[in-house]
């Protein structure tokens, strides 16, 4: 079996790829600005404990999925230049549990602070 032989993509899957890094830099960045507007300016309704772990559970996942992002934007840009499927990252399900997560938080506090 011989080394795998890298080739050039397609410039528009590049910059498929590259559109597609800064659309989870994006989500990364909103998530990070939300848990700083809940953790500074929600009320915290009986609950400051709650409020800062919604906060801080935003800014974390936030974080995780910028670094994420740029780690599935090399794999992809290298598998495509090798041919090779493209490779699935955990990008979507940590941000689906991650949101969800923190959404039953925030029901909680609301329900309850009421």
């Amino acid at each position: 079996m011989g080394e795998a032989v890298e080739e050039e993509p397609d410039y528009r899957f590049t910059l498929a790829n590259e559109r597609t890094f800064l659309a989870w830099v994006r989500t990364a960045l909103a998530l990070v600005a939300g848990g700083v507007a809940v953790w500074q300016y929600l009320p915290d309704m009986g609950w400051p404990v709650l409020r800062s772990g919604i906060g801080i559970a935003l800014v974390v996942l936030g974080t995780v999925l910028a670094g994420l992002s740029h780690h599935r934007w090399r794999v992809t840009q290298r598998a495509m230049r090798l041919g090779e499927p493209l490779p699935a990252g955990p990008q979507v399900p940590l941000v689906a549990v991650g949101v969800s997560v923190v959404a039953v938080a925030v029901l909680v506090l609301v329900v309850v602070g009421r």
